[in-house]
């Protein structure tokens, strides 16, 4: 007897659909899988037969052909034992396949019959959607994740038992109910907050503009300044992610099997921290499977390189790339596939390899050719790529142990909010989200100067040679400066301030350093 169930699998952040056939005839017993499986899926025969015994179900003793379809598209993981286990099921006549006509179903098995958590689930049961059918079937685990998913019955199950209790009607598995995702975000808490951050006026200021603009951000400074606690309240002032970016979010980390057990849709903006032994394949994405890397595990978020020269030099050579396009491209032998990158970098560096080359608390130890190795580490491309870079100083003890109220993150988002809906507005024709994101000649038409400061920013351009890249940046973040401040047109005074956040005159990083 012949029987298909219909099933999904994962190509990147992409899901796809998948039939699992299984054919049941009379014959010398054997069990043949075909269909491109890898080693994960073909293991699935003692996973199913073992899950099967201990749900109390019979194993055919027969010739037993299980076929993946599309059969030229390779399958990975073991998100199909559960439909694989339906499927020979269905074709011994144990049960009913019609009942499981438009039902999609994914869930690796144990031995013991539990279904347990795959990766991957909210794509793939957004490709469920996509491919009009009518629910999906998949681990508890995983049901969270597609909480927010209309259009389509999400179906939790804990275990095979179950699955044919439900097909037999003795026991129906009851859908998830939806929970709106402006539900959701009123319950989100945020972990750090820029009131628990003692005086740097100047770099939370900063920050806020990176925040309101999507600019990347460098803070050169010594120990102690507080760079790492700043750049981990960012994402504390960054605006609400739309349901479509909660949804991206979400799909990479499940794809990426970082999501956790139970965990739903994401709320807060990803926050990811490599430690700066982290290879190229790590940041960018690759391996033998394409997996996302940490440039794509922060989309829609921070990137946060802390001690950013101590970081391999190819490692991130290789981010320039994604940092211009918003996007990686991974391709090996096996797989390929194209993941969105569009993260704020935010590093953090000392100035020298003591860490108190220019500050005024205490003396540096390293010799000129010392300091100019150590910022010789970050090259001028990369360095181009940072719209924003910040010199910090120690904080003063007196603002330390002083008592005066600091700005909580909330004020500073609301601030921040109203700028990105300026943009939106403003942007929603060519369909970018923030200045950051303007390409050079989307920045020339949305962010035009008036003659002053078209005269100001061609003598900057001359005195301290800017990169046309440069240039096209100063103008994005001088945009941003202009819609935190309600204006509708850049003026002198944005642009002004927008130059000053390129260290152009006696920085670290300058011929004086």
């Amino acid at each position: 007897m012949l029987a298909s169930i219909s099933s999904l699998g994962l190509m990147g952040i992409e899901g796809f659909l998948v039939t699992v056939e299984a054919y049941c005839a009379e014959g010398m017993p054997m069990y043949e899988l075909v269909g491109l499986p890898d080693a994960a899926v073909k293991e699935s025969r003692e996973r199913v037969r073992a899950a099967m015994a201990s749900s109390g179900l019979f194993f055919p003793i027969a010739r037993l052909t299980v076929n993946l379809a599309p059969a030229d598209v390779r399958k990975e993981g073991p998100a199909y034992d559960l439909p694989i286990a339906l499927a020979i099921l269905a074709a011994d006549g144990k049960i009913d396949q019609e009942k499981l006509a438009g039902v999609a179903v994914i869930g690796e098995l144990s031995l013991s019959g539990d279904v347990v958590g795959v990766r991957g689930a909210l794509s793939m049961a957004i490709a469920a959607r996509e491919r009009g059918l009518s629910a999906v079937m998949l681990p508890k685990e995983n049901a969270q994740e597609a909480a927010c998913i209309e259009g389509i019955e999400i179906l939790p199950v804990e275990s095979l038992r179950q699955v044919v209790d439900h097909l037999h009607g003795k026991r129906r598995i009851q859908p998830l109910e939806s929970v709106p995702y402006e539900a959701q975000l009123r319950g989100r808490r945020m972990a750090s907050d820029f009131a628990d951050v003692r005086g740097q006026r100047s770099a939370k200021r900063a920050l806020e503009i990176a925040a309101a603009g999507g600019h990347n951000v460098l803070m050169i400074g010594p120990p102690g300044s507080g760079k790492t606690m700043m750049a981990r309240c960012l994402p504390g002032i960054l605006p609400d992610m739309t349901l479509d970016e909660a949804l991206e979010v979400t799909r990479i980390h499940s794809a990426a099997g970082t999501l956790g057990a139970g965990r739903g849709i994401m709320l807060e903006r990803p926050f990811r921290s490599p430690h700066h032994t982290v290879s190229a394949v790590a940041l960018v994405g690759g391996g033998s499977k394409a997996r996302p890397g940490e440039i794509s595990l922060a989309h829609q978020g921070v990137l946060f390189l802390d001690e950013l020269p101590e970081y391999e030099r190819a490692a991130l050579e290789a981010m320039r790339q994604p940092l211009e396009d918003g996007s990686v491209s991974v391709v090996r032998v096996a797989a390929q596939a194209q993941y969105p990158a569009r993260a704020m970098l935010v590093a953090a560096m000392n100035p020298c390899p003591c860490g108190n080359y220019g500050s005024k608390t205490a003396p540096c130890r390293c010799t000129q050719k010392e300091i100019k190795r150590y910022l010789g580490r970050i090259s001028g491309p990369l360095l181009d790529r940072i719209d924003i870079q910040l010199e910090i100083a120690a904080v003063p003890v007196k603002e330390i142990t002083g008592g005066a109220q600091e700005e909580s993150s909330d004020a500073i988002r609301e601030r921040v909010q109203r700028a990105r809906e300026v943009q939106r507005g403003r942007m929603a024709e060519v369909g970018v989200g923030c200045n950051a994101q303007l390409t050079s000649r989307q920045a020339t038409d949305l962010c035009a100067l008036d003659a002053v400061s078209q005269a100001l920013l061609e003598k900057a351009c001359e005195k301290y040679n800017l990169s046309m890249r440069a240039v096209s940046r100063v103008m994005k973040v001088a945009r941003t400066i202009a819609d935190l401040a309600g204006e509708e047109r850049v003026t002198r005074t944005h642009l002004l301030e927008a130059l000053a956040f390129r260290n152009p005159d006696g920085g670290y990083f300058s011929d004086k350093a």
